[in-house]
């Protein structure tokens, strides 16, 4: 069986995409779990940072509409700001091959998610 690991560092299917979070959350926390690199070969770490990356900046395409949407005297706005700030610097620094950047990474897309959750949690309900 073969499969193509997704690139879109532009994140230009982000709306295309459904979330699929379960496994990028079971992935962020086995890496974050890992005490040291061993058994993990640089190559692995280079594709797990690859997809890292490139769902980290769906979720903050994801933030960054969400917060666009805010009013501008909600208390989300500074926090949400500085996560996307916080996401963009990290975004910018060129993947790595060490376990070290994998977890920057894995750190990086459960603060986004963390984020996206109090935004959605925040949105208002529509009336019926």
């Amino acid at each position: 069986m073969s499969h193509t690991v997704l690139y879109d560092p532009e994140a230009l299917l982000a709306e295309e995409l459904p979330l699929d979070r379960a496994p990028i959350t079971a992935l962020v926390d086995a890496m974050l779990a890992r005490k040291d690199a061993n058994g993990l070969r640089a190559g692995d770490c280079a594709q797990i940072a690859l997809l890292l990356t490139g769902h980290a900046r769906i979720v903050a395409a994801e933030v960054s509409r969400h917060f666009e949407a805010l009013p501008e005297d909600s208390e989300l706005r500074p926090v949400t700001e500085q996560v996307l700030q916080e996401a963009a610097r990290r975004l910018s620094v060129t993947s790595q091959t060490t376990l070290a950047h994998v977890q920057q990474r894995a750190r990086l897309v459960r603060a986004l998610y963390r984020a996206l959750d109090q935004l959605d949690e925040a949105r208002p309900v529509p009336a019926p």
